[in-house]
């Protein structure tokens, strides 16, 4: 039950990062201001509040997946783990919260344009690390054994 609660915690939170990613690049490229402040506000409420809770729940059955087993998968994982959560809480949460209030002031300004480029770069990243750790972590469970939610 846990390798499914983990599974589908792993795919939610990678899919409302690349949701967020892709959602920002179109609007960058095709949208108005206006569509730029919406997509910002839509990322913070009810973004954050889908992203934050499947992250916690993908890192800490994770963690009770990986208890007593070792090995080079399982140290590089949690090392990932730990880089995908700093850069959250350090890097895309705050720029995120600020990207939001600046296009809802209509402040597009360049520490917008910059700060933009950082968040971009920061979720690239956290997608790689993401499908990277997907990646071993169907290698440990044996590669073809996919979670369903059936049975």
């Amino acid at each position: 039950m846990l390798k499914k609660f983990h599974f589908v915690a792993a795919i939610i939170a990678t899919l409302t990062i690349a949701t967020f990613f892709t959602s920002t690049i179109l609007v960058e490229l095709f949208g108005s201001h206006h569509a730029i402040a919406v997509v910002k506000s839509l990322i913070v409420i009810p973004g954050l509040f889908v992203l934050i809770p499947t992250l916690v729940a993908t890192g800490s059955s994770g963690f009770f997946l990986s208890k007593g087993r070792n090995g080079r998968l399982v140290e590089v994982k949690m090392k990932r783990m730990r880089f995908i959560a700093a850069n959250g809480l350090l890097i895309l949460v705050p720029a995120a919260i600020f990207l939001d209030q600046w296009a809802s002031a209509g402040s597009f300004d360049m520490k917008f344009i910059i700060v933009q480029a950082l968040e971009l770069l920061a979720g690239a990243t956290n997608l790689t690390l993401m499908g990277l750790n997907m990646r071993d972590g169907l290698r440990l469970v044996g590669g073809s054994k996919i979670p369903t939610l059936l049975g």
